[in-house]
């Protein structure tokens, strides 16, 4: 039974969508044009930059009253509430599982919201377990925090693959402890020289497809 690590944002979940959910909603609340989404979009960076920045440049950008700390409150909770678990996802979960799979989460961000997240969409329901970087005090791509997921299910790393969306912190973590990896692409070019994924996927399902093909 071999242990499958899995990213969340942007590879079992659509962090991005969930994202742009919360400031649709936003940003019709404060009243502002309908093309500044492209821009809060823009300044979020796929979840990259930091809360507190996003949260600066909102204020400043709208002289909005409200304190960053709220803002920061309000993105996170307004991202969970806006946060699916596609059914197509959790059946190719439920087919890796029946093939003999244990998938874990691995994910770095806040603990409150990730594990809100995860319970909150049902996720919890088709993984072995999760570690989240806040909690354990490491992060992707430091291995150590693959270490701790596969104890968590009292497994071996060995025989293990990788699933993500990010070159450096999954597919370059993957690359560091000699694993084969699978990389969603999301519309990208493989831009990195010093490793490469095992494979490369549009998407949740084919990602699954080559996991269990290899």
């Amino acid at each position: 039974m071999p242990l499958m690590f899995l990213d969340l944002d942007n590879t079992v979940l659509d962090r991005t969508g969930a994202f742009r959910g919360w400031a649709v909603n936003f940003l019709d609340g404060i009243g502002a044009p309908s093309p500044d989404l492209d821009w809060l979009m823009s300044v979020d960076a796929d979840g990259l930059t930091d809360r507190w920045d996003v949260a600066d440049q909102i204020r400043d950008r709208y002289r909005l009253t409200a304190s960053s700390v709220d803002l920061v409150d309000e993105m996170r909770e307004g991202v969970v509430a806006n946060s699916r678990l596609d059914p197509l996802v959790a059946c190719a979960l439920r087919i890796a599982d029946d093939a003999g799979w244990v998938p874990v989460l691995v994910t770095n961000g806040a603990t409150r919201q990730e594990d809100t997240t995860i319970r909150r969409t049902g996720l919890d329901r088709y993984v072995a377990d999760w570690v989240i970087s806040e909690e354990v005090g490491v992060s992707k791509p430091n291995p150590r925090i693959f270490t701790l997921a596969a104890e968590r299910v009292r497994m071996r790393i060995s025989g293990a693959w990788v699933v993500g969306d990010s070159p450096e912190t999954d597919i370059g973590a993957a690359a560091e402890m000699g694993l084969p990896s699978v990389w969603l692409h999301r519309g990208r070019r493989w831009m990195e020289s010093r490793f490469e994924p095992t494979a490369t996927a549009g998407g949740f399902l084919p990602a699954m497809a080559a996991v269990l093909a290899g």
